[in-house]
C-alpha cells in the first residue's frame, strides 16, 4: 500500500489486477484500486474534485477529472476516514497513476488540494 500525507489528509492506494477479466491478447489490462482517505486534521473537509494522471507503459498520460469520488462528494470529520473502490483500463501491462483531491474546508471554505501518492499499475506476469 502507497501513502501520502498532505495538508493533514492521508491518502493510501492499494491496487488489485483482475486477471479474470483482463484480456492481455487484446490489450486490455483491468485494475481495482481501492483509497483511503483519512483526515488528521482538526478540520472537517468535503471532497469536490479530483485529477486523476493515468500513465501507461509507453508514457502516454491521460487525465481524468471529475467531481467527487465514484458519484459522491464525501465529508469527512477529524480523525475519521473514507474509502472507495474504483478501477482503471490500460493497454499496457504496465503504468501508473497519481493526481489530486480538492477539497473543501467546512468550517471556512477554504480549498485545499491533497496529493494522491503515485502508485504502480503492474500486471503480476510482467513481474517474473
Amino acid at each position: 500500500m502507497t501513502s501520502l500525507i498532505t495538508n493533514g489528509i492521508k491518502i493510501s492506494a492499494e491496487i488489485f489486477y483482475l486477471h479474470n477479466i483482463s484480456k492481455p491478447l487484446k490489450n486490455e489490462f483491468l485494475f481495482n484500486y481501492k483509497i483511503v482517505i483519512e483526515n488528521l486534521s482538526n478540520n472537517t473537509v468535503k471532497l469536490l474534485r479530483r485529477e486523476w494522471k493515468v500513465q501507461d507503459g509507453f508514457g502516454n498520460i491521460t487525465v481524468i477529472e471529475g467531481e467527487g469520488v465514484v458519484g459522491k462528494q464525501p465529508v469527512i470529520e477529524p480523525n475519521h476516514a473514507y474509502q472507495y473502490i474504483s478501477g482503471c483500463q490500460l493497454n499496457t501491462e504496465i503504468g501508473c497513476m497519481s493526481g489530486t483531491y480538492f477539497m473543501e474546508k467546512i468550517l471556512d471554505n477554504d480549498i485545499i488540494e491533497v496529493s494522491i501518492p503515485k502508485f504502480r499499475l503492474i500486471t503480476p506476469f510482467k513481474l517474473n
